[in-house]
């Protein structure tokens, strides 16, 4: 996994409880994906010329521990597995060394109007190959309450 976003938190993403609010985690691990997309050439100016991007299709949150306003975040995040037109990304947020938050999202690249999926170009592929990291033990698993 690869740093790719530091920064701190904004008074206003926190709530009522006096900790990050949770759609404020689903915002940070946005602009990390953001940060990867850039990375892997998926950047504005290829959105822009290509008429293309990458749509997150699916989502999973693991909300950890609390996040207090005065926190400084890393975001670390790696590709678990790539097809030719899909993407597994994993985040992790850390703060002062503790996992706090993980999300695992899959998305699509997709280009044209209207949008439908289309495979990465070589180079982006190449480089998206470049971000891999072997699967966390916390990914792939699906939210089930035990049957009493």
């Amino acid at each position: 996994m690869r740093e790719v976003l530091h920064r701190g938190i904004e008074p206003e993403w926190i709530d009522y409880n006096g900790h990050l609010s949770e759609a404020y985690y689903v915002l940070l691990f946005g602009f990390a994906t953001d940060a990867v997309m850039d990375l892997t050439g998926i950047d504005e100016q290829y959105r822009s010329e290509q008429n293309a991007s990458l749509y997150t299709v699916e989502a999973h949150v693991r909300y950890l521990r609390e996040v207090s306003g005065d926190a400084q975040v890393t975001v670390r995040s790696g590709v678990v597995t790539a097809g030719a037109k899909k993407l597994h990304l994993a985040h992790e947020m850390v703060v002062d060394g503790n996992v706090v938050a993980t999300e695992e999202i899959m998305a699509l690249h997709v280009a044209g109007e209207p949008a439908s999926t289309a495979p990465f170009p070589e180079a982006i592929a190449a480089r998206i190959a470049d971000l891999g990291t072997v699967a966390p033990d916390w990914t792939g698993r699906s939210i089930k309450l035990k049957q009493p």
